[in-house]
């Protein structure tokens, strides 16, 4: 279950990414030289894929925040319910996220599912399985060349399917917002809306 399927990135995604990815491969590119794994993540992967340009690019790495805030004397920690680093170069913020797992169920009496402490340090696979929809889980390395797929993700791109990662009557009440994301996404992209998705909307 924790093993990705593993696709071969086209030359010319790669070569894009390369372009107009510049700060976060260098960002990247040092974590890994110092022994952590990184990816570029999210929305910046799914665009690249779909032959969109990327508003922004995200990093996914197994370097907890303070070891990336050690590596980039420009970077700085934010977010209390969820840490992460922003590494300034100019202009451009590279958000650079250590991955997460699931956080221990709610001890909330009303049973709530709302997520409200995230800082559950996990693995990619982890970290892919509570992401938000299936084709925002791929994880590209613009170094190795290879894109992994933990949720499905690249079926769901190829479908023009949006669809949540896990059950979507439980992915929906931890975090409401995503009903909005989802419109976002389905109008923008111009993807249908999987079924139980819509309904747990």
């Amino acid at each position: 279950e924790d093993e990705p399927l593993v696709f071969e990135a086209d030359e010319a995604l790669l070569a894009e990414a390369r372009t107009i990815g510049q700060d976060a491969l260098r960002v990247i590119s040092k974590l890994q030289r110092s022994g952590h794994e990184a990816y570029l993540v999210g929305g910046c992967v799914r665009d690249l894929l779909i032959g969109r340009a990327p508003k922004d690019f995200d990093v996914a790495t197994s370097a907890h925040p303070r070891q990336v805030k050690r590596l980039f004397r420009n970077g700085r920690i934010i977010g209390r319910r969820f840490r992460l680093v922003h590494v300034r170069f100019g202009r451009e913020i590279i958000e650079t996220a250590t991955f997460r797992r699931e956080p221990a169920p709610s001890a909330a009496p009303d049973g709530d599912l709302l997520i409200v402490e995230d800082n559950e340090y996990g693995t990619a696979a982890e970290d892919a399985r509570r992401r938000d929809f299936t084709v925002n889980g791929l994880f590209l390395d613009p170094f190795g060349g290879e894109i992994l797929d933990f949720v499905g993700g690249l079926d769901d791109l190829d479908d023009r399917v949006l669809r949540t990662i896990g059950d979507p009557q439980r992915r929906m009440p931890e975090d409401p917002v995503r009903i909005l994301r989802a419109i976002k996404f389905s109008t923008r992209l111009d993807f249908r809306i999987d079924d139980e998705t819509w309904s747990a909307m």
